[in-house]
C-alpha cells in the first residue's frame, strides 16, 4: 500500500483503517513501459516494469528519506538497469539488473544513498549453441576426377552451464589432396564443453582406394564405382558413389542437410546441401559438402554451399573459410581443394545474463540479434562465466 498521511485530531474512516491493515503484497502497483525516475509518492508501492526491450529506473538525489523503501520487479522481456539519476546519491546491491520475472526492494539509507537488494545471486546461464567441425579435403584421381570432400559436422543444442571458464576449441579444414594415397587430414573436431562436432571425411585416390572417408559427413568415392564414406547420424550424411564411365566423374562429399551426389560419365557428382543457421541474426549456411571431379572433357560437381566445387581440368575449389565445408575434387589427376575450417556460436537471452558477467577470449565476434546476445568463435578461446 502507499503511504497514507494524517492530520492531528483527524477521525479515521473504515476504509483507511482498512487499508492501513493491508500487508506489502497489496501494494499499489504502478505498471511502466518506458524508462523512468522515480518520484516521492512512490515510496511504498511497486513499480512495475513491462518493457519487451532494454529500460532503466533512474533514483534520484534529495526525494527519498532514511528508511523509505518501494519494490521494482520486471515482467517484460527486456532488462531493467536500476541506476543513480546523478552523482549526487549513490546505489548499490548485489545486483542491479532484473531480468523477466526478476524482482526486489529498494531500501534508503539517507537522501543520497540507497541499496537494490534483489535477492540471491545468479549462478546459471541458459545457452544455445551451434558447433561446425573442419570439412574434409577434395580428392584427387591418378588419371581422372577426385572425390569431394565430406562436410565437417554440424550440431546445436541448448545446455544449461554454471560459472566456470569454458574452452571452445575450433577445428581447421582438412588439405586437399596431393597425391594419390587417402588423406589423413580433414578430421578436425570443434567443440564447446562437453559438445562437439566431428571432422569431415577427407577424399582419397585410385592408387589407395575406391571407397570414400568416413567422417561427420563421407567424402564422395573414388572413380571406378567407388562408395561415398560413411556419415554420422545427427552431424551429416554419406557421400556419392563413383562413376565407372568413361571419364570417370567422382562422387560428391556428403553434406549436413543431404547426401553427395553420384558421378556418372559426364559429370562429377554433386556435393550434399548445407544446413543452415540464424543465431547471428543472418541466415548462414554451413557444412556443405565437395563437389566431386572428373576427367578432361566432363563437367565437376557444384558444391554444397560454401564448400569447394569440383573441377573437370583443374585442381578442385576451396571450401569458405569457417564454413565447414568439404574441398572439391580435382580434375583430370589435378589436386583436390581445400576444406572449410569450423566455427562456433554461442547466445543465450539478454535479459537471462542479467547479475552475471560474461567474458572470452580467442576474440569472437559478439553483438545482439533479436532478445538474444550472441558469442560468434573462428579462433580456439574461451567463454568465462562470472
Amino acid at each position: 500500500m502507499a503511504i497514507q498521511a494524517f492530520s492531528s485530531g483527524q477521525t479515521l474512516t473504515a476504509a483507511q483503517m482498512n487499508s492501513l491493515q493491508a500487508n506489502d503484497y497489496n501494494q499499489t502497483v504502478s505498471a511502466k513501459t518506458t524508462s523512468y525516475t522515480l518520484v516521492a509518492g512512490d515510496v511504498g508501492t511497486h513499480v512495475q516494469m513491462t518493457a519487451a526491450t532494454a529500460t532503466t529506473i533512474s533514483v534520484p538525489a534529495a526525494t527519498f528519506a532514511a528508511g523509505d523503501s518501494l519494490f521494482i520487479s520486471s515482467q517484460g522481456a527486456g532488462v531493467v538497469t536500476i541506476q543513480a539519476a546523478s552523482t549526487a546519491i549513490t546505489v548499490t546491491g548485489l545486483s542491479t539488473t532484473l531480468s523477466q520475472t526478476g524482482g526486489g526492494t529498494l531500501r534508503f539509507q539517507s537522501s543520497s544513498a540507497c541499496t537494490f537488494f534483489s535477492g540471491a545471486a545468479k549462478n546459471t546461464l541458459a545457452v544455445d549453441y551451434l558447433i561446425t567441425g573442419g570439412g574434409g579435403g577434395g580428392g584427387k584421381s591418378t588419371s581422372q576426377g577426385g572425390a569431394g570432400g565430406g562436410a565437417g559436422g554440424f550440431v546445436t543444442g541448448s545446455i544449461i552451464i554454471g560459472k566456470a571458464t569454458y574452452t571452445v576449441t575450433i577445428a581447421g579444414g582438412g588439405s586437399g589432396m596431393t597425391s594419390t594415397g587417402r588423406l589423413s587430414t580433414g578430421y578436425g573436431t570443434s567443440s564447446f564443453f562437453v559438445n562437439t562436432a566431428v571432422g569431415g571425411g577427407g577424399a582419397g585416390g585410385t592408387g589407395n582406394s575406391l571407397t570414400g572417408g568416413d567422417g561427420a559427413s563421407g567424402s564422395g568415392g573414388n572413380i571406378l564405382g567407388g562408395v561415398g564414406g560413411f556419415g554420422i547420424s545427427g552431424q551429416g550424411n554419406a557421400g556419392g558413389t563413383g562413376s565407372g564411365d568413361a571419364n570417370y566423374g567422382a562422387g560428391g562429399g556428403g553434406g549436413a542437410g543431404g547426401v553427395g551426389g553420384n558421378g556418372s560419365g559426364t559429370n562429377g557428382g554433386a556435393g550434399g546441401a548445407a544446413s543452415t543457421n540464424d543465431y547471428t541474426g543472418s541466415t548462414i549456411s554451413y557444412s556443405g559438402g565437395g563437389g566431386g571431379g572428373i576427367g578432361s572433357g566432363g563437367t565437376g560437381g557444384v558444391a554444397g554451399t560454401n564448400a569447394g566445387a569440383g573441377s573437370g581440368s583443374t585442381v578442385g575449389g576451396n571450401a569458405t573459410a569457417n564454413r565447414a565445408g568439404g574441398g572439391g575434387g580435382g580434375g583430370a589427376a589435378n589436386n583436390g581443394g581445400n576444406g572449410g575450417s569450423g566455427q562456433v556460436v554461442i547466445r543465450y537471452l539478454t535479459a537471462d545474463g542479467a547479475g552475471l558477467s560474461i567474458s572470452t577470449t580467442g576474440s569472437p565476434t559478439t553483438g545482439t540479434s533479436g532478445l538474444y546476445t550472441y558469442y560468434q568463435y573462428t579462433a580456439t578461446g574461451t567463454f568465462v562465466v562470472a
